[in-house]
Formats: C-alpha cells, structure tokens, sequence
C-alpha cells in the first residue's frame, strides 16, 4: 500500500508547529493511493467501514498516518480492506481526485528527531574524503546523527535558506525506513520484521556551519526546512527488493546524484540492528540511510543550491521529491 498525507487545494493549514501532537498538522488527512488518479480519505474511510476492535488514535477514526502506523497489523488488515473497496468502486464518498490535493510529508511532525546515517556509500565516502583533503577510510560501525522534527517539510515546499547563516547548502537524497515495531537490541536477521515501508528524505546540509562546529552534524543539517520528506510511505510488502533501488537527485534537470541503495556499506538490517542497541525503536521512527556519490560540495568546482533551483530527489517504486529553493523572508 501506498500512504499519503494529503490537504485539499485551497484549505488554510501546513506544517505543523509546536503546540501539535506528534503526527498531526490542522487540516491534514491520512491517505491511501489507490492509483495515480485517486486517494482515499482513509477518516472517512474508516468511519464508512467500521472499524471493528481497532484501536486507532484517541478512538476507532485515524487522526493522522502516525495513527494507522502505531495501532499495527490490524489498522494496516483495515487498510487493505479499505483499498480493495475503494477500487470496487464502494467508497467513492471517501474518495477524492490526485489533483483536487497536495501531498504533505507522510508524517509531517514526527514524534522523534529523524535518525541519519552518515557515510553509508563507498563512493560517497572516497568523495567527500578528496574534497575534505582526509583519509580514504570506510568506516567500522555506522555514523548515526538526527535531524529535529522541525525541519521535516514535504513534497512542493521551499527549502529555505538564509545567507547570512550559510552559503554553502546541499543536498542528500537517502531512503529511509520507516519502522512499524516497537524493538530494542534487534538482531539483523529480525530487523525486517520492524520494518512499515519506506519513503524518500533529501538531508539538506549546510556545508560550512558542519565544519565550523567541529565537524559535527546537528548544526549544519538541523536547520528549518531541511528534511523534505515524501511523497508517499511505500509499505514493504510492496518494495521488497529495498536492497536494489536507485536513487537520482537532478537540480534543475541537471542529473547530480545516481546510485543503488545495494552500494551501502551497512545494510539497511545491519543499520537496525546498531542503531537499536541499548535504544528504543518505536512506530512512526525514522531513519534515513546514507547518500551516494554525487553531492554539490564535491563537485569540481563545488556547487551548492541557490535562490530559485528546483531539486528533485527519486527512488524507484517511491516517486519523485521535488523543492524549490528559496531565500528566508523573501517575497
């Protein structure tokens, strides 16, 4: 299945802020593609179909895509009912046209700081060892980072940027798991096992404030807007081959970034299995999995994004993530 969080054109409302529960932004609805056409409001949905025993929410309606993520197996065997009747033609009160909406982030206010991995591809890594003038090493154990929740944006929105804060910004497309379990110290051979689906995540990254502060990731990559995220969760029944993917970033139709998720150093198992040591993982987590080659700063000479580029991030059996760039408060 394929969810999505939708708003319908011309509704007031977006991003979340602080003051909302993890998961929610006013306006907002859970969706679920039915083809390229159509999406179901899986609010009215649910309601039209009943629910059974399932516990979703604050009651038996998901609020939001957290929702139907945390309530598990049975919320997600709804879903699937729901889908199979929306493409009978039984629920076209629930349904609504592709382009009567706009797609969010999946899951615009996480209910924890994204987990990022570093240094996750071998070419990437011998890229930015030449352009940084460092050592040539692969790393041993996975480098694990997080961005806040505040910097999660979706499909159509602008990366903002702020010269007087940084003038070297680049971007990361990565695929990232969303996770569907509750697991802690999960071994590798499990680790599929706590897997929902996936989505797409370009890790914006503000060059020289990483470097200024040490070399450190936070800084430079936990800025406002710097995790669009979408257009949609594939679930992983529907992408079972996640260890052969491509993923292309272009900036503005230029092609900057093309490689496969089957280049990692760690796998996407391996990953949970490190990250979960000693660590809670939960439904609804996040984690982004590394870049390939082909980022601004390493490009002879470095290009990074400017005022007016759009960029677009793409992995196969995922869809395309596209943003434009913007100054912060320009008109």
């Amino acid at each position: 299945m394929r969810f999505v969080t939708f708003q319908r054109n011309g509704e007031a409302g977006g991003q979340s802020d602080g003051d909302t529960s993890p998961g929610q932004c006013p306006d907002l609805c859970p969706g679920l593609c039915i083809d390229a056409q159509t999406i179901v409001d899986l609010r009215k949905a649910f309601a039209l179909v009943g629910t059974g025993s399932a516990t979703i929410g604050c009651g038996q309606t998901p609020i939001c895509l957290l929702d139907i993520v945390r309530a598990g197996p049975e919320a997600v065997s709804i879903c699937k009912s729901i889908a199979e009747k929306a493409g009978a033609g039984l629920l076209d009160d629930a349904c609504v046209p592709a382009d009567a909406v706009s797609l969010k982030a999946p899951i615009p206010r996480p209910a924890k700081n994204v987990f990022c991995v570093g240094s996750n591809y071998r070419a990437h890594v011998t890229e930015a060892s030449r352009a940084n003038s460092a050592p040539d090493k692969t790393p041993a154990y996975p480098v694990f980072f997080t961005k806040p929740y505040t910097c999660v944006i979706g499909p159509g929105d602008t990366i903002t940027i702020d010269p007087a804060v940084s003038e070297k910004i680049d971007y990361e497309v990565e695929l990232a798991v969303v996770f569907g379990k509750t697991g802690r110290n999960i071994p590798a051979s499990d680790a599929q096992a706590h897997i929902f689906g996936f989505t797409i995540i370009n890790d914006v990254s503000a060059r020289d404030l990483q470097r200024r502060h040490g070399g450190q990731f936070l800084k430079g990559k936990g800025q406002d807007t710097f995790c669009p995220m979408g257009p949609q969760i594939v679930t992983i029944d529907e992408l079972p081959n996640f260890a052969d993917l491509r993923l292309r970033t272009s900036v503005n139709d230029q092609g900057r970034q093309d490689g496969n998720s089957g280049n990692m150093i760690f796998s996407i198992p391996a990953l949970i299995e490190s990250l979960s040591e000693g660590l809670t993982l939960e439904p609804g987590d996040i984690l982004a999995t590394g870049t390939p080659e082909g980022v601004g700063y390493a490009m002879e000479p470095p290009s990074f994004l400017k005022d007016g580029d759009t960029v677009i991030c793409e992995i196969d059996g995922i869809g395309k993530l596209e943003n434009t760039v913007g100054i912060v408060g320009s008109a």
